[in-house]
């Protein structure tokens, strides 16, 4: 399949919209500043328990600060370039740098208030104090002088400002107390810099008690012993955030490795792009800095509060299950359960099965961090490099651990004697100087290294195992939404899939041999590759949907994605909404469409979850005509890989997205889509404007949260012997998504669970619906008024269920009521 074949669908056009319109377009840089509402939203929320709370303050900074470095540094980049060109929505680089900074304010003064009056009052409540220094007994400060004195003095240096001292630097996200000190002898004040120091702990702990001072406190009010003999006039708490785009052009760098060695170095002197500073510094304390830093007014934010509140996460480790959230250990697969016995029950007989045994009896999905990635995902790459069948292991690599089992299993296979080759990405913003180490480590093993692509990122979670069998070479993939990094996969929700396909297989062995040869075919079985077949294809998709519409013909798309930013994409999307195909979005943060625009994305619905996990993983579902009677259709199709919806995962990165064929692999991705969009606990629904509504369960309906639901049902599921998916059953969702491979085909076909009963079957005859539900049964559905739901139905029980599609209205009543 090549890049022209996937494009032979002609794009529906309305004559009355034009989709270049800027205003039908909202602007990148905002709607991430919106989804970090979202999350600064959960540590407002009271429903939270306390100390979650605490860590999504600590969340918010970390996402901040990144944003400041890479979207508004790059935004002030352009600027400084003179850059006028406009994005989708019409905004030039310098109004979007403007608009950027004039939201970021309000958001970071509700950050502080949100710590100052509803956390630090709660936290106090609940026998954990951070104390203000003047709020300590004598004791508690002679404590703190001796302290000071003894393990933070000797790793300061203050740095002085005046004729004989230059400027100091300041690193990037320090935090920092600025003093003006005089000398008896002198009028004029003298400005000096003191780092806060990062290697010491920044909640300083008073005796064995839950109480605690800042270590900046314990700095400002002990500074006599630090700067002697001068008066200290006044201090000021600042924090700076400098430029991460630091770029050289890689067409003319002569090595990669000095090439990223470089541009890390230059980020530390980068540009700075913001100040933090306390509200009631001192004027000239201000202005030295401002002054000396050559920042516009716009980029100083006075703010109360401590500035920094990366390092409060730290109160998270104290044993106080009353104030957490209960606590999630990753389950096993049940398919990848160790089935060796025990060692006094083994002898020399015994034959353990392998991965690659259990792979070979059909897919396996993995879901992260619901499935434990060590048993998983390091399994198989630890099994292939001790098994003496295996010939060779590949994998691409974007970030990983500092101490990654991962390269550690990959080193161990080239010690046996496997052909190892590794695809590190040494341009993955933030972990290159991480990646640079391991491609050290590996190329000392012996293993041949890419480093990536010139032009292009390496995005791509791949891993290939070649094994000798009796019957010629196997091959043994994986295929992932997440990075190979078992601590983000604690944390991060992601998809993987172990096959045995053939086509899968092959399709990665072109993939890699592209990392280390000279070019990338446009050729593939299987897999959507970016940048060659994957917009084509989801574009085709796509047009396809709106083509069923067109025809009168049920026609649905979900698509659960991190960003959905691309113009081209969402202009695709318009069309089909206009063409009458009903579209869920599931879109963590930057989604440029504006859902529900009168003739234009009525059809569209735009869906967000925050929760305790941050939500990584990428599924699309087309429905492709597989409801329809009057057209040939091999049924739905279902995708999962590691490409956004976002303009540089479809041009400027290699992407690999796998099609998932096993209807029981389906089911449960059905089951996860479905799922998002029935939670009323972290849902938000986006409005035309950009803003976001959360959703709250009706009075009388139980809560949906679709994180906590997937711990128990994979609990669940870890907990029965005969298990044999992720998940075993159906949660009580609606969903009118379809599994089937094929027109009439029983939703249960397929399956490896024997008491998958409960899934929708429509009965045909002749091709046609025997009668119409809505037809059957009246009185048991009407139109609800809502501006979300286009139908409501009775349930046995009493209940209402809420469904946006007639489809989806008919499987409801035949399950209930046939």
């Amino acid at each position: 399949m090549t890049a022209e074949e996937t494009l032979d669908i002609s794009p529906y056009e309305p004559a009355s919209v034009d989709l270049s319109d800027p205003d039908l377009y909202l602007n990148r840089e905002l709607s991430e500043l919106a989804f970090q509402r979202r999350v600064l939203h959960e540590a407002l929320d009271d429903r939270n328990p306390l100390l979650e709370r605490v860590r999504f303050l600590s969340i918010v900074t970390r996402n901040l600060d990144e944003f400041v470095m890479k979207r508004i540094g790059g935004l002030k980049q352009q600027v400084e370039a003179g850059v006028t060109e406009r994005t989708a929505d019409g905004r030039t680089p310098k109004e979007q740098w403007a608009e950027a900074h004039e939201t970021l304010g309000p958001m970071l003064t509700k950050q502080a208030n949100c710590y100052s009056e509803m956390l630090r009052p709660a936290l106090a409540e609940a026998g954990i104090d951070v104390l203000d220094y003047d709020d300590l007994n004598a004791a508690e400060r002679t404590e703190m002088r001796e302290y000071f004195e003894e393990s933070v003095l000797p790793t300061l240096t203050p740095l002085s400002f005046d004729p004989a001292h230059p400027f100091p630097f300041i690193s990037n996200r320090s935090l920092s107390l600025a003093v003006l000190t005089r000398r008896p002898d002198s009028d004029d004040p003298t400005f000096t810099r003191i780092k806060i120091p990062p290697n010491r702990p920044r909640l300083v702990q008073l005796g064995d008690d839950s109480r605690y001072v800042l270590v900046e406190d314990v700095v400002r009010h002990n500074l006599d012993l630090l700067l002697p003999n001068v008066d200290i006039v006044d201090t000021a708490l600042f924090r700076l955030t400098r430029n991460a785009e630091v770029r050289r052009n890689e067409e003319v760098a002569e090595d990669l490795i000095d090439m990223i060695e470089e541009v890390l170095e230059q980020r530390r002197f980068a540009s700075v792009v913001r100040m933090e500073i306390e509200s009631d510094a001192h004027p000239r304390i201000r202005a030295t800095l401002r002054n000396q830093l050559d920042l516009d007014e716009r980029e100083i934010y006075d703010l109360d509060g401590p500035l920094d509140y990366r390092e409060f996460a730290s109160l998270t480790d104290l044993e106080r299950p009353d104030l957490k959230l209960e606590s999630w250990t990753p389950q096993p697969h049940p398919r990848l359960r160790d089935r060796r016995p025990a060692a006094f029950e083994r002898d020399e007989h015994d034959h353990h099965q392998s991965v690659f045994d259990d792979i070979d009896e059909g897919d396996i999905l993995l879901h992260h961090p619901y499935h434990d990635f060590g048993d998983t995902v390091q399994r198989f790459l630890s099994e292939a490099a001790n098994d003496p069948d295996v010939l060779a292991v590949k994998a691409a690599i974007y970030r990983t651990a500092s101490d990654s089992q991962i390269i550690q299993s990959l080193i161990e296979a080239a010690k046996n004697g496997k052909q190892v080759a590794v695809m590190v990405e040494l341009k993955a913003r933030f972990d290159e100087q991480n990646n640079l180490e391991w491609v050290r480590r590996l190329e000392e093993n012996g293993i041949h290294v890419a480093y990536g692509t010139i032009g292009l990122k390496t995005h791509t979670k791949t891993a290939l195992v070649v094994r000798d069998a009796e019957d010629g070479v196997n091959l043994y993939s994986h295929v992932g939404t997440g990075n190979y990094h078992s601590e983000t996969a604690k944390g991060y929700v992601d998809l993987g899939l172990l096959t045995a396909d053939r086509d899968v297989g092959q399709d990665l062995v072109t993939l890699f041999n592209f990392f280390t040869g000279p070019g990338l075919d446009e050729e593939f079985r299987k897999l959507l590759i970016a940048p060659v077949t994957m917009r084509p294809e989801f574009t085709r998709c796509i047009r396809r949907e709106a083509q069923h519409a067109q025809a009168g013909r049920p026609a649905r798309i979900v698509a659960k994605v991190n960003g959905l930013e691309d113009p081209d994409i969402v202009a695709e999307l318009y069309r089909a909404s206009m063409a009458g195909v009903d579209i869920d979005l599931i879109v963590r943060d930057i989604c440029r469409l504006r859902p529900g625009l009168e003739d234009v994305s009525e059809n569209i619905t735009v869906h967000s979850v925050v929760g305790r996990f941050l939500e990584h993983s990428r599924v699309f579902y087309f429905e492709n005509g597989a409801r329809a009677t009057d057209c040939e259709t091999t049924g739905p199709e279902y995708y999962i890989g590691s490409a956004d919806w976002m303009t540089r995962n479809l041009d400027y990165r290699v992407e690999a997205v796998t099609p998932v064929e096993d209807p029981a692999i389906r089911r449960q991705l059905r089951f996860v889509l479905a799922l998002m969009l029935a939670d009323n606990r972290k849902r938000w629904t986006m409005n035309a404007d950009g803003s976001y509504d959360q959703q709250y369960p009706k009075d009388g309906e139980a809560v949906v949260n679709t994180q906590e639901i997937l711990m128990r049902e994979t609990l669940k599921a870890s907990r029965r012997e005969d298990a044999e998916t992720g998940i075993l059953a159906d949660y009580p969702v609606d969903s009118d998504l379809l599994v089937q491979a094929s027109r009439g085909e029983s939703e249960s076909a397929g399956t490896a669970s024997a008491d998958r009963t409960d899934a929708p079957v429509q009965s045909f005859d002749g091709g046609q619906l025997l009668s119409d539900p809505l037809d059957r049964y009246p009185e048991k559905w009407y139109r609800p008024d809502s501006d979300v739901y286009d139908y409501a139905v009775r349930t046995p029980d009493g209940e209402r269920r809420y469904l946006k599609t007639r489809d989806g209205v008919a499987s409801l009543l035949e399950r209930l009521y046939d």
